[in-house]
């Protein structure tokens, strides 16, 4: 079974191609140097890179796999959520190729293709709990088996990763200001400054960053830019308090086997750290991806299309209509 993913629902165009659970080909184009100059990103532009890349990814995926188009089965796409115009470009791409190849296109959640990319460890056991922290969103999903994912959590406002990116803006870092926060903060004293922290109601397993956020933008107001690293270092360690103790409160009431996290925030080596450290007192398996299956890609979409077809899950048959000529 060869199956081609295709992930393009923010800024990166990601094409991966898996063969009975073997990584062939993971290819992404990122489109940093494009929106660093705004401080964030464009959507049009979005689109438009994706637009005028995803063949080349697409080709050059195939070479690296040592595969050609005829041997493809099936195709999974992200269709949300993400931004409109970039998710058009990856579903009519998918589309187009699966209508002329006359394979299944399966349309991919892409929240759940980021904890999907765990799904490859032979250790995970289900039930389990997976948390997704990304750039655009921060969820706790309660999982049954591979494809029955219930949301049970989530951001009320800032995602995580758009809380790093915006804090990096505050304290006059380029874009994407995460990982230029987390190098930062390596430098610092993260009990130097106590930033408050929003858990909302006492039971509530949704989360709220902007206030932590804002925080940082009034400490700078007041005492300047002399210290980042500190601010740095104390602000990650405020986010790094909500998530563990948001998980504390996940597992106290959802009783699971595997705690699975995914999306682009959880390169960051110190929230991984803290979340091992958590679990090394816990009998629950944690389990996250490699690197380079955190940030948006196409393999992770493959992935769970693999598991969608393993388990006969049916998607419609391509029929495109071509309307009379007025």
């Amino acid at each position: 079974m060869l199956v081609l993913g295709i992930e393009t629902s923010c800024d990166e165009t990601g094409i991966g191609l898996l063969k009975n659970k073997k990584i062939l080909a993971n290819l992404i184009a990122s489109q940093e140097d494009i929106h660093a100059v705004y401080g964030g990103i464009v959507p049009e532009l979005a689109s438009r890179a994706h637009a005028s890349r995803i063949d080349n990814i697409f080709k050059l995926c195939l070479k690296k796999a040592g595969c050609k188009p005829e041997e493809i089965d099936f195709i999974g796409v992200t269709y949300q959520p993400g931004l409109k115009g970039s998710l058009l470009v990856g579903v009519s791409f998918a589309i187009g190729l699966g209508y002329s190849l006359g394979i299944p296109v399966y349309k991919i959640n892409h929240l759940h293709a980021h904890l999907s990319a765990n799904f490859l460890n032979p250790f995970l056991e289900f039930p389990a709990i997976g948390l997704v922290i990304s750039g655009g969103h921060t969820e706790f999903f309660y999982l049954r088996d591979h494809l029955n994912f219930t949301s049970i959590g989530k951001t009320l406002d800032d995602a995580c990763g758009e809380t790093f990116d915006k804090v990096g803006r505050i304290l006059g870092f380029g874009f994407p200001g995460g990982p230029i926060v987390e190098k930062e903060a390596k430098k610092g004293d993260e009990n130097k400054i106590k930033f408050p922290i929003t858990l909302l109601s006492k039971d509530s397993l949704n989360f709220s960053f902007s206030g932590i956020k804002t925080s940082v933008l009034y400490y700078v107001k007041k005492n300047g830019l002399k210290n980042k690293s500190d601010i740095c270092a104390s602000f990650q360690k405020a986010i790094g308090d909500v998530l563990i103790e948001k998980t504390k409160r996940v597992l106290k009431k959802y009783p699971v086997k595997s705690f699975l996290v995914g999306g682009g925030v959880i390169q960051n080596e110190y929230l991984r750290k803290r979340f091992q450290d958590f679990f090394k007192s816990q009998k629950i398996k944690f389990l996250f991806p490699p690197k380079n299956l955190c940030i948006d890609n196409g393999i992770m979409v493959s992935i769970f299309t693999y598991f969608l077809v393993k388990n006969k899950i049916p998607t419609p048959k391509l029929k495109i209509e071509v309307s009379p000529t007025i």
